[in-house]
């Protein structure tokens, strides 16, 4: 295990350290630490692309797990909605997974710009939403429709991940009527399942930089506490213009990512 940091310097692994927080701070208040994350391991000698992304999923579960506890306790966001939308994510992100390594990468990335690019310009435009609860559906209609936005970003985060939680809370939010606060809650802990999906075929296929994911991990924690408690304590508007702030950020990077593969 300790041969993983063999040639890896001091400074790259305070790096890994600082992106850990901050991928878990932004995790915790709107989604989208992958952005920070992948890019930082794959600057590690010899990591592969399916090993960035194993390994970040074993970081971020530290972080995720903590921001949810941390709202469960403080935010009490429906257990009856959330545990079967993040059992329907966690057997989605397997499937995701397994489909991760031969996935047409190029194709499917111009669609998630444009349909975040969508989501944001939409969350612009429109200055009230998610300020207040306004719960749509009742019954099993909700609990159904909480389901298959959790089968679907779950599946979408075993086989890309960036962006899920922001695409869990645009959801939650437009979908079923949820304040941003209380989707961030419920995303948190559908986005601990979804992590949780990817490691069970991650673990066992041997992709998982294991030391690295626990160093990323523990960064994590503090960071995903520190923004749990943040978003919690200044509310729901807080959670909207950092969710603005990531949406467009991962248009850029991953825009950029796209054009650059057009380039020949």
């Amino acid at each position: 295990m300790l041969a993983e940091f063999e040639g890896v310097s001091w400074s790259m692994i305070l790096l890994l350290l600082a992106v850990g927080f901050a991928a878990g701070w932004v995790d915790a208040v709107v989604g989208g630490g992958g952005l920070l994350q992948l890019p930082a391991l794959l600057l590690l000698p010899g990591m592969s692309p399916v090993q960035a992304l194993a390994t970040n999923k074993l970081g971020s579960i530290f972080g995720t797990t903590t921001s949810a506890l941390t709202y469960i306790r403080r935010v009490h966001p429906s257990l009856r909605t959330a545990l079967p939308t993040a059992c329907a994510a966690f057997c989605a992100s397997f499937g995701g997974a397994i489909v991760a390594a031969a996935l047409p990468e190029q194709v499917i990335m111009p669609i998630i710009v444009l349909a975040l690019l969508a989501v944001g310009i939409f969350t612009a435009s429109k200055p009230d939403i998610g300020r207040l609860e306004r719960l749509r559906h009742a019954g099993l209609g909700h609990l159904s429709r909480a389901v298959l936005i959790g089968a679907a970003v779950g599946f979408y985060d075993g086989m890309l991940g960036p962006g899920t939680g922001t695409f869990l809370i645009i959801g939650l939010v437009t979908i079923l009527g949820y304040s941003f606060l209380n989707a961030s809650a419920h995303a948190k802990i559908v986005n601990a399942a979804t992590n949780l999906g990817a490691l069970a075929f991650f673990a066992p296929a041997g992709h998982v930089m294991v030391l690295t994911g626990l160093v990323l991990g523990a960064a994590n924690m503090v960071g995903g506490y520190t923004g749990a408690r943040m978003a919690i304590a200044k509310g729901s508007r807080f959670v909207r213009i950092v969710f603005l702030v990531v949406v467009f950020a991962l248009v850029l990077n991953l825009g950029w990512d796209v054009v650059t593969d057009w380039i020949p």
